[in-house]
């Protein structure tokens, strides 16, 4: 008796979208909640679906979006309806940008009350649609199974990206009964795991032309982005690479596919490899803003590339010398079986190779040169020092680093070794400020046996700071590190013919307060807070931190004027 009036007992929607949630797979949800979503979000932990409760909505889609690449599942986001559902647009379109799954769920206005002026209406579906694969809204609540599970599935089909999910209010509050909602989600489940699996194309012609092109190569390269970092490629490329001796050069994000420290990284002696390099293997990583659009004159007119990308749009907008489509993982894979068939090794003392390694360890005794100072008041090269050695002391599992601002990141990507894939967290394809928080909190709870590290610029930090008080909340293992120098690039660097005008006596648009007390905002939530002038404050305060995998937010003094305008990008500001 009891187990039927369980079966006829009633579930409203937010309950069916729980449930439904779960069933998929889905394991953890980032977002605010209010109206009409409140229970939705209690409904759905009731069900297992760990909810991470944000300040804001930005930071709650940035989350979402590095959940997706950290995981390759896709991430949940969660908004209000209305001014929520536009500030989540923020997370949507960063995972769009950047291949990363998300699924963003909205509450909206009543069905009946559209065009009527009600409560935060907004027509969502519009409004996403610019940035989604897929947006699509749940009319009545035995939509809700059928439309999760579709949505669900189209973030990581083809070339992964955001996708939307309108639930409004009053399907919200509909009902079903527990058996009816059961059928429904069984239904859904089934449906999608008949769906045809992705019709690959054959690519033994292409993996045989790519593999003779690698041979004949004078100067190969091996390039991978982000890409091969979320396909999970890392064991097919260092295979490559070790098998064949070609050097190989890591996007910002794809570091750690292959460690940093391996001697055939071509890192340090990137203009080199690009500028002369006659054959490039480029996998899971497009040839945009950051790959310099793959033409001269970073690049040599006659270079030929081969490019992997899931995408077959993508090979027919850049138009590449060969074009194998698929994902990055079962190409190389194939790549190396052909290799196998076929072996190569290009020797240390070939005189492509050696040109890249000689490059390479010049620049790097050049730069250690540097860091080996201690500079005080600090650069940027003293602090990233410090902070890298104590990153390095951690061994394995390595800690996840989040990198965000100008100069911070800019000089952090030279400076900071990552020797395991998916273990740096930048601004990413968009070059978006604003997700440093964001992608802590999606680190510690994706990876949860790893230390999460970010290294900040001030006024990166400054856009998602609330949420220290989530990192408090939750007690993440999170340290953030910000690198204060008084503003965006370093504070007031007017000069004297911009000083002038009724307003020339206002804070230059650049400048914050000078050395503001980031560390207690920290304290005020609980955390612990470090103020570091000096390299053993901040040696004290990285290994008291470290060891306690606590909350904490190092608060680090830099000179103001240490850096760039605009980092290494002042050609476009």
């Amino acid at each position: 008796m009891a187990t039927e009036t369980a079966l006829t007992a009633k579930v409203d929607g937010s309950a069916v979208a729980g449930l439904a949630l779960a069933a998929a797979g889905a394991r953890h949800m980032f977002g605010v909640v209010g109206i009409p979503v409140t229970s939705l979000a209690s409904r759905a932990a009731a069900a297992g679906v760990r909810f991470i409760a944000f300040r804001n909505e930005q930071s709650a889609g940035y989350a979402a979006a590095a959940y997706g690449f950290l995981t390759g599942t896709p991430g949940l986001l969660l908004t209000v309806s209305g001014p929520g559902c536009v500030h989540g647009l923020a997370g949507l379109s960063h995972a769009t940008a950047n291949a990363w799954p998300l699924l963003m769920v909205s509450g909206s206005c009543a069905q009946p009350e559209v065009g009527r002026g009600d409560f935060q209406e907004l027509d969502q579906i519009a409004a996403t649609k610019p940035f989604a694969k897929l947006a699509v809204k749940a009319s009545t609540i035995s939509d809700i199974p059928r439309l999760v599970f579709q949505a669900l599935a189209a973030t990581v089909a083809g070339r992964p990206g955001g996708c939307y999910l309108d639930i409004p209010s009053d399907v919200l509050h509909q009902t079903l009964t527990q058996s009816e909602a059961d059928a429904l989600i069984a239904a859904a489940a089934a449906a999608a795991s008949g769906s045809s699996p992705p019709n690959h194309k054959s690519l033994d012609e292409a993996i045989v032309k790519a593999a003779e092109l690698l041979h004949r190569a004078e100067r190969p390269l091996v390039v991978f982005g982000k890409g091969a970092a979320y396909a999970r490629a890392e064991e097919a490329i260092q295979k490559l690479v070790d098998t064949t001796g070609i050097p190989f050069l890591p996007t910002p994000m794809g570091k750690g596919v292959v460690p940093d420290a391996h001697p055939l990284s071509a890192t340090a002696a990137r203009s080199l490899a690009i500028g002369q390099c006659d054959v490039a293997l480029v996998i899971g990583a497009r040839l945009n803003w950051l790959l310099h659009f793959g033409e001269p004159p970073k690049w040599s007119k006659d270079v030929k590339f081969i490019l992997v990308d899931v995408d077959e749009d993508e090979i027919e907008l850049r138009k590449p010398h060969l074009g194998l489509v698929g994902d990055a993982k079962r190409v190389v894979e194939l790549i190396n079986r052909e290799i196998k068939d076929q072996p190569f090794c290009l020797a240390r003392s070939h005189p492509w190779v050696a040109a890249i390694t000689k490059k390479a360890k010049d620049n790097v005794v050049k730069m250690e040169a540097q860091l080996a100072k201690d500079v005080v008041p600090f650069n940027f090269m003293t602090p990233l020092r410090i902070i890298r050695d104590a990153i390095l002391a951690e061994g394995s599992p390595a800690p996840v680093v989040v990198s965000e601002g100008a100069n911070t990141m800019d000089v952090g990507r030279a400076v900071l070794v990552q020797n395991e894939p998916r273990t740096r967290l930048d601004a990413g394809t968009w070059g978006t400020m604003g997700v440093g928080l964001g992608y802590c909190i999606a680190a510690a709870v994706a990876e949860p046996k790893r230390l999460v590290v970010a290294v900040e610029g001030d006024s990166g930090f400054g856009f998602s700071a609330m949420e220290v008080e989530t990192l408090v909340r939750y007690q993440l293992p999170v340290v953030v590190i910000v690198f204060n120098n008084n503003g965006v690039y370093g504070g007031d660097r007017r000069s004297p013919e911009e000083l002038i005008g009724p307003h020339k006596d206002d804070p230059a648009p650049t400048s914050f307060v000078p050395a503001a007390g980031y560390h207690k905002m920290m304290e005020a939530f609980g955390g612990k807070g470090y103020l570091a002038e000096t390299p053993d404050e901040l040696k004290s305060a990285l290994s008291e931190s470290f060891r306690a995998r606590k909350p904490a937010v190092i608060n680090v003094i830099i000179d103001p004027y240490a850096g760039a305008e605009s980092g290494r990008m002042q050609h476009k500001n």
